[in-house]
């Protein structure tokens, strides 16, 4: 690593952790980043299943990855998936109240250490109606986005970038990069393919913010 070296952190759910050989064919967004990016940047994934913008802090899992940054560090934060289960209240955040107050707790703890935050929209389930692909987290995305605006943030919509491509590639295209296309159930995780397509939508989505990051091109 040498001096223009940078560390990407990520903060996610499910969507975005790298999993076990056991998992083999299940795969999240932040396994595949480095492939898109400079070598010079290394990317630390902090992201765990089931966890939430809530959870993700309760459990102490927020202030380890910020023990470990360091000025010009980034930390790129994806929740919302799991901050919408109401039944599980050591989840649950409202949209427009606790989720951004949580968020907000991540936002600043990267500030702290003069680490710049990024905030990220979450990444779409397959979902259609009518042919059109369908935004199941609506208010927390609408909120997120509230939260970068007042706090001055970059944010990527991961949901719009994800849907769009959903949109253009069609259902059946779709589904190949989802778990369902093996188990038939699940409409949210990745496969390998799935995970990596969406690795590349967050660095499309990194480089049109135009992000100091970025500025050697791989």
């Amino acid at each position: 690593m040498g001096k223009n070296s940078r560390n990407i952190f990520l903060a996610g759910d499910s969507t975005v952790q790298a999993y076990k050989e056991k998992d083999s064919k299940q795969g999240g967004w932040g396994e595949f980043l480095t492939q898109f990016l400079p070598e010079e940047i290394k990317v630390l994934n902090h992201a765990i299943g089931g966890r939430s913008a809530k959870s993700f802090v309760e459990e102490g899992r927020l202030q380890r990855l910020l023990e470990e940054m360091k000025g010009n560090d980034y930390l790129l934060i994806q929740m919302g998936h799991n901050d919408a289960t109401k039944s599980k209240p050591e989840r649950y955040t409202e949209p427009y109240s606790t989720y951004k107050a949580y968020l907000t707790k991540y936002i600043e703890g990267a500030q702290r250490v003069n680490a710049t935050p990024i905030l990220i929209t979450p990444v779409a389930r397959l979902h259609v109606e009518n042919g059109k692909f369908i935004n199941d987290f609506p208010d927390y995305c609408q909120a997120m986005k509230q939260l970068a605006e007042a706090k001055k943030i970059k944010i990527v919509d991961l949901m719009e970038k994800s849907l769009s491509y959903f949109q253009s590639i069609g259902y059946e295209q779709s589904l190949q990069l989802f778990m369902a296309s093996i188990n038939k159930t699940d409409f949210t995780h990745f496969t390998k393919k799935g995970a990596k397509e969406m690795a590349k939508l967050v660095v499309e989505g990194l480089y049109e913010i135009e992000l100091e990051l970025l500025k050697v091109v791989k």
